[in-house]
Parts: C-alpha cells; sequence; structure tokens
C-alpha cells in the first residue's frame, strides 16, 4: 500500500479542467483584426521609446564631448564665465529635465488600448476548445500529429506550424480530460521535434514527466519505465520520477514473481487502463467519422442509376413556369433532394449580416425537460431570424415554400449557424422522438416533417452532411440546399434520418435551416394508411 500512496501522492502534475468551448469563424476574425490593431499601437509604442532614447543619446554624445574636453583643463574650463554659468545650469536645470525625460512612461498609449481590446480576448476556456477542437479533427480525419504540426492539410491557404510549446500545450489539454492517448501522441510530438533541434523554453524533462505517466495510464509498464530510465538521466533529482521509478520496478518485479494477491490485481486493473473506447463514446462514431471523410458510402451502382437531375417548377407554381429550379437527387432512400443555385450571393450576405450580431452557442431540445440547452455534441454558433424583419427572409421563406409545397407559416424561424474550427453537431435527429412527447409542445404546431438546409458557404475541407444510418454523404456547395422529410407520411419518424454535422477540418461553414411541423400539412401532405410510407 506504501507504493499505491507514492504513486498517486507523487506522480500526477496538477492541472485543472475546463469545459469545452467554441469560438466562430466571425469571432476569430473580429480577433485578427483587434490583434492587428494591436501590433499598431505596439509599433508607435516602440516607435516612441526610440525617438526619447534617440534624444537621450544626442544629450550623452554632446555631454561626453564637453566632459572630455573640460576635464582636460578644469580650472581654465570653469575660468570662462560662460562656462561656469552654463556648468551651473546644466546641473541644477538640464540634468533634471533629463531624468524627466528618462521616467517618462511611453507605454500609456499602448497599455490603455491593451485594456482596453482585452475585454474581447479569448480566456482559459478558448484556449481548451481550440485545442479539443485540434483532437477532434485529428480523430474524425485520421490525422497524425506531424501532419497537423507542419500545417499539411488539404486545402490550406496559410500554412502554419506548431511548436514544441503548442504540441506540450496540446497534450496538457488532453492530459486534463484523462485522455491519455492524445497526451501520449502530443507529448511524443513535441519530444520529436525537441530531438530534431528545436530551440524551446519546453525542456525534454517537462515532456517525459507528462510522457511517462500517460503511457502508464494506458498499461504499458515497460515503457513507462523506459521513459522514466530517460527522464532521470537527464534530471537524476526528479523526485517524481525517481518515485515512478522504485513504483515501476516494484510493480514489475511482483508480475515477474507471479505472486500478486488478488486484491492487487484489482487494484492493478483499476490503475493500468488500457486504450479504450472515449469518454464521449458514440455507437455509430466509426461510421460518423468514416463518412466524414469520404469512406463507406453505400450506393450501389444499381441504385446510383435512379437518382436524377430535373427541372422543378414547384407543381405548375407561377414562380417557377419560366425558371425552375433545378434539382438533384442525393439519395433514394431516405430521399434527400439537392436545389442548386437556390440562393443568391446577394441574399447570403444579407442573411449574414442579420445573424453575425445575434450569434451564441447553438442549443439543442433536452429530451427531459423539453428545454433549449447547449450540448457538447453540438458545436457551432447560431441565430434565429423571422420573415418580418427582412424582406430577403420572407423571400427566402416563401422559396421553401413554393418548391416544398408545405406550409412555411407553422414552421420555425430560420436558423443560421456558423461552423468554425473543429465545429461539429454529432449524428442526431431533427424530429421528436415517441420517448420525448413534449419536445415541442411549447410550439402547439406538431413534429418536424421535413428539414430544407441551405449551404450558404463552400468549405476547403470536411464539413459534410452524413446520414450514419445508411452511409450517405452530402458535400457543403455555396448557393444550394438539401431538402427530406423526417416524418413518413403515416406521422411515424423516419429512423434513417439520422444525420451529423461533420467537424469543418480547413475554412469555414455557413448553413441556414428551416425545420417545418406537421400542422398545416393535412392536405398538403395527406396521412396514409401505412406506418412506414
Amino acid at each position: 500500500m506504501t507504493w499505491c500512496i507514492l504513486i498517486l501522492g507523487i506522480l500526477l502534475p496538477q492541472s485543472l479542467a475546463h469545459p469545452g468551448f467554441f469560438t466562430s469563424i466571425g469571432q476569430m476574425t473580429d480577433l485578427i483584426h483587434t490583434e492587428k490593431d494591436l501590433v499598431t499601437s505596439l509599433k508607435d509604442y516602440i516607435k516612441a521609446e526610440e525617438d526619447k532614447l534617440e534624444q537621450i543619446k544626442k544629450w550623452a554624445e554632446k555631454l561626453d564631448r564637453l566632459t572630455s574636453t573640460a576635464t582636460k583643463d578644469p580650472e581654465g574650463f570653469v575660468g570662462h564665465p560662460v562656462n561656469a554659468f552654463k556648468l551651473v545650469k546644466r546641473l541644477n536645470t538640464e540634468w533634471s529635465e533629463l531624468e524627466n525625460l528618462v521616467l517618462k512612461d511611453m507605454s500609456d498609449g499602448f497599455i490603455s488600448n491593451l485594456t482596453i481590446q482585452r475585454q474581447y480576448f479569448p480566456n482559459d476556456e478558448d484556449q481548451v476548445g481550440a485545442a479539443k477542437a485540434l483532437l477532434r479533427l485529428q480523430d474524425t480525419y485520421n490525422l497524425d500529429t506531424d501532419t497537423i504540426s507542419k500545417g499539411n492539410l488539404p486545402g490550406v491557404k496559410h500554412k502554419s506550424f506548431l511548436t514544441v510549446e503548442d504540441c506540450f500545450e496540446l497534450g496538457k489539454v488532453a492530459y486534463t480530460e484523462a485522455d491519455y492517448y492524445h497526451t501520449e501522441l502530443w507529448m511524443e510530438q513535441a519530444l520529436r521535434q525537441l530531438d530534431e533541434g528545436e530551440v524551446s523554453t519546453i525542456d525534454k524533462v517537462s515532456v517525459l514527466d507528462y510522457l511517462s505517466y500517460a503511457v502508464y495510464q494506458q498499461g504499458d509498464l515497460d515503457k513507462a519505465l523506459l521513459l522514466t530510465k530517460k527522464l532521470l538521466e537527464l534530471d537524476p533529482e526528479h523526485q517524481r520520477a525517481n518515485g515512478n521509478l522504485k513504483y515501476f520496478e516494484y510493480i514489475m518485479a511482483k508480475e515477474k514473481d507471479g505472486n500478486k494477491s488478488s486484491d492487487d490485481q484489482s487494484d492493478q486493473k483499476t490503475k493500468l487502463k488500457k486504450k479504450g473506447v472515449a469518454v464521449d463514446y458514440l455507437p455509430e462514431r466509426q461510421k460518423y467519422e468514416m463518412l466524414c471523410r469520404g469512406e463507406g458510402i453505400k450506393m450501389t451502382p444499381r441504385r446510383q442509376k435512379k437518382l436524377f437531375c430535373r427541372y422543378h417548377d414547384g407543381n405548375r407554381n407561377p414562380k417557377f413556369i419560366l425558371a425552375p429550379a433545378k434539382q438533384e437527387d442525393e439519395w433514394d432512400k431516405p430521399r434527400i433532394i439537392r436545389f442548386h443555385d437556390i440562393i443568391s450571393d446577394a441574399e447570403i450576405e444579407i442573411v449574414k449580416d442579420l445573424a453575425k450580431p445575434r450569434l451564441s452557442r447553438a442549443t439543442v431540445h433536452d429530451p427531459e425537460t423539453g428545454k433549449l440547452t447547449t450540448a457538447q455534441y453540438r458545436v457551432s454558433k447560431s441565430a434565429w431570424l423571422s420573415g418580418y424583419e427582412n424582406p430577403v427572409v420572407s423571400r427566402i421563406n416563401m422559396r421553401i415554400q413554393d418548391l416544398t409545397g408545405l406550409d412555411v407559416s407553422t414552421a420555425e424561424e430560420l436558423q443560421v449557424a456558423n461552423y468554425g474550427v473543429g465545429g461539429q453537431y454529432e449524428p442526431h435527429f431533427d424530429f421528436a422522438r415517441k420517448d420525448e412527447p413534449d419536445a415541442f409542445k411549447e410550439l402547439g404546431t406538431g413534429n418536424r416533417i421535413a428539414t430544407w438546409l441551405f449551404y450558404m458557404s463552400d468549405v476547403s475541407a470536411g464539413g459534410a452532411t452524413v446520414f450514419p444510418e445508411v452511409g450517405a454523404s452530402v458535400w457543403p456547395k455555396k448557393g444550394t440546399a438539401v431538402f427530406w422529410y423526417n416524418l413518413f407520411a403515416s406521422g411515424e419518424g423516419d429512423y434513417s434520418t439520422r444525420h451529423a454535422a461533420c467537424p469543418v477540418l480547413v475554412g469555414n461553414k455557413w448553413v441556414s435551416n428551416k425545420w417545418l411541423h406537421e400542422r398545416g400539412q393535412e392536405f398538403r401532405r395527406p396521412c396514409t394508411l401505412s406506418e412506414l410510407e
């Protein structure tokens, strides 16, 4: 038991856990401008300091010449009445002025600006959220640490590198979440870059301290022992490492002798955690992530032949007879239709401008309370727009009604969402299931019968809408929209419509969606006798 106390008391580097946080692209671009403003302010401060030093330097050079001459013949120098007067004047007045100049703080403007701007700075939660986003992208898109560290991502315009300090920070964030798998990956990357000669404020001892513990937590005692010995070669007096070395050797000796008691065995099972499923494990995570990468799509050639493109006039709607909408079948079951060139760039910019001031953390319906709440599986910023506040929003709403044939008067407001770094919405249903009958009770418009989703930006990499149940992936394309029914005509939920918004790997994703409800559709989409029709 002594050894157990040692490992718990000494082994764990101290750190605090933070909840996940998300920052939208809109906020990030504002931060770019904030930083640019601060750099300008900093350069002004540097210029002021340089001007001040230049004045002091000129004064020093003038006095150096003067005193050099005076010290050669002090009596003769002060024998001149003008020199005597100027010496007294300099020491009484001018040196005081120089003192004031030296003491003058030129940083007031810069510090004042920095203080004002600091209220908009990210905090510790934001930094942890950004780190978690990188880890999420790493898993979803099967990226190794070296690829991310060197910035070799698809579709990047501005390549960037991770330093040893950056890799170490990512490892520490994983560590605070007890995510020892990612701790190991990123601490190894930091160590690799140090071995390659990168100059850093982080030393190998600090990296090995975290790395050895992360490896131990995953059950690799041999590697943990090796890393601990490597650490002690660099710092023989390291207290925690010395304690761990004794502990590891003690455990290995017991395993070798085969004399462990049943209590010791159960204790070891608790301590030596093998690599297992993630804390936020989802049953379909593997399918979901494969689809996000464009893998595992289940469309057979035979079914593919039944998918068509067509012109759609909205059942002879006057608005679309002369200029019909372009339709494309994306999937057969559930039927997912894409409308091309269905929202203009000008309309997109107006919708984005209306939404930006209102963007806040997106919410989901809590099945237990029926109320809106934030959730870790939905990471985006969203805003709601009403048709009465702008004619463009009203026109968009009517366009959806004309093309779907469904009444939008009972639909929810247009929701605009921005997915930034790592932004995602994990697999979910848009409709309320039977075990959550009160999900939309307060709306009084029934269940969500259908979903209309506008893509308002292209995405450089990632950001697909995927349907894990059927193996479908729909990729963002600016100016298009996709539509599908969440409910069968009978009113029963179509469970094949379970879908997800994949994390944005590179770029910026803007979407807007309209959830249409059952009320008002009684004669527009009549109920059938069969449950699954």
